[in-house]
């Protein structure tokens, strides 16, 4: 069993479903990358359509039955902060989604495994198939399982990351927003070590390493902010 088919294998344990329509799966987790330079690919654009009206249906009749008295205005943003593109990409972590995503070689080597925006998305999608290939309740089943965390901290105080400390630096002293470079990256696509510089106008870039291209743009911005004073 090759390195992803495992990785499918595990998703689909973690999501307890096994899929009927392993093409559906496999479209659910194919990146536009794939098709780049040679015949169309079906990717998984069209079912992260879908999975985006699944998903907001599935928090909002959560949302109803957590807050009994709430009103729309309150419920409005506890909904977008359970839908949004890094809820969706922190619940396709807990799922195991990077590892079984089909990449194009290049979006592999820039960290496309572990980019909010390419998880989010497929999340979307793989909410998408399990609706169409499980219906309702296994959609509700997998909602339930890795939004949990989201719900769990829906009313905690917000505290800003430090790439958004970062950001707000920047602007404030009326410079363009910080930029996040991958310089380097070592080890197996399973295990993957990423050296991300990150750079603002006016200032000595930073250099720092993490496993996942996120948490390499992390340190780095934290090492920025330790370096100026900010932290």
């Amino acid at each position: 069993m090759s390195v992803r088919a495992k990785a499918v294998a595990d998703l689909e344990q973690k999501l307890g479903h096994v899929f009927n329509d392993r093409d559906l799966l496999e479209r659910a987790l194919t990146h536009s990358s794939v098709g780049e330079g040679a015949r169309r690919v079906i990717d998984y654009e069209r079912l992260e359509f879908l999975g985006d009206r699944v998903l907001g249906l599935l928090a909002a009749e959560r949302l109803i039955d957590a807050y009994p008295k709430a009103k729309e205005g309150e419920l409005s943003p506890k909904l977008q902060a359970l839908v949004n593109r890094e809820a969706c990409a922190r619940a396709a972590r807990r799922m195991g989604v990077g590892p079984a995503l089909r990449l194009s070689p290049g979006e592999t080597k820039t960290g496309g495994r572990d980019k909010d925006t390419i998880l989010g998305d497929a999340c979307e999608a793989l909410m998408a198939a399990v609706y169409i290939d499980g219906g309702m309740e296994a959609s509700r089943a997998m909602f339930g399982t890795f939004w949990a965390d989201e719900f769990a901290h829906l009313d905690a105080p917000k505290v800003k990351d430090v790439k958004s400390r970062l950001q707000e630096w920047a602007q404030g002293k009326g410079r363009p927003l910080p930029t996040y470079e991958v310089v380097n990256r070592e080890g197996p696509d399973h295990a993957p070590t990423f050296t991300v510089e990150v750079k603002v106008e006016g200032v000595k870039p930073e250099r720092a390493a993490g496993r996942s291209r996120q948490e390499a743009e992390k340190a780095a911005a934290t090492a920025m902010l330790e370096r100026e004073g900010l932290l």
